[in-house]
């Protein structure tokens, strides 16, 4: 099943409102990412039907281990790419909205190799301070 690049951050978005709070719900979707409650229930629900999320009887909102993964890949890609462009000197916001746009698209074998060089040379740098 191919997911969207919609989905990837619907899926980014529930496992970072996870981190950060107990419980997630709808509401919460709508809130963090700006969107209407029909528009996130309609993407929730199929969501739902393609076992990516799973919703209990209280409407609390979990990712399934396939969307866990999904989102977990699409998250340390943007932490990844935001420390770069942060470390090159981006501003944290821009740096961020940057990674966003990118985070979808970069194949995994630029990615890895980007964050390879990365880690390699923040480390270095790490060493000299």
């Amino acid at each position: 099943m191919a997911v969207t690049e919609a989905v990837e951050n619907y899926l980014e978005t529930i496992l970072i409102l996870s981190k950060k709070q107990p419980d997630v719900h709808a509401i919460d979707i709508c809130s963090y990412l700006g969107y209407s409650r029909p528009t996130v229930s309609i993407v929730l629900k199929k969501m739902k039907d393609d076992a990516l999320v799973n919703v209990d009887s209280d409407n609390h909102i979990t990712l399934t281990p396939e969307g866990k993964a999904v989102a977990e890949h699409i998250y340390e890609r943007h932490t990844i790419l935001t420390d770069f462009f942060a470390f090159l000197g981006v501003q944290r916001d821009t740096a961020a909205e940057d990674a966003c746009k990118i985070e979808h698209d970069i194949s995994d074998e630029t990615f890895e190799l980007l964050k390879a060089h990365f880690n390699k040379v923040r480390g270095e740098a790490d060493q000299k301070n």
